[in-house]
């Protein structure tokens, strides 16, 4: 049975009906989609430290204000992922990509145009019903 990646994922909103997205290295699961920012949730950490954690270490930002929006459970065949996703309305910091990747707002309406990964899909549904 293959073991599953815990991973807290952060929608980011500025506030003006954007999301901060960035776009997979290529050579990632998944490389060359679109994606909400976010890591691997290490032993012994809360969520909400994860997201902190791995929100800073990729695109600069601390989170201030933050709540559950809900959980994916995806199988890739080749990997399976619980995202833990939750919805960033504050943090300090200007996000950008600091791994090397591209990374960009979107307005909510038009996230439907960009490709995401499978197990995306559900988050991107459910920051379309916060409008």
């Amino acid at each position: 049975m293959k073991k599953q990646v815990h991973v807290a994922v952060g929608v980011i909103e500025n506030g003006r009906g954007e999301i901060f997205v960035t776009k997979r290295l290529g050579h990632q699961h998944q490389g060359g989609k679109w994606e909400f920012p976010g890591g691997k949730v290490e032993e012994g950490e809360t969520l909400l430290h994860a997201l902190d954690r791995e929100l800073s270490e990729e695109i600069g930002i601390n989170v201030v204000a933050a709540e559950p929006l809900l959980l994916v459970e995806h199988d890739y065949g080749d990997k399976a992922v619980k995202l833990d996703v939750w919805l960033v309305r504050g943090f300090v910091g200007q996000p950008r990509g600091l791994e090397g990747q591209e990374g960009q707002w979107v307005a909510i309406k038009d996230l439907d145009t960009l490709e995401f990964p499978d197990a995306n899909g559900p988050i991107v549904e459910a920051v379309k019903a916060l409008q």
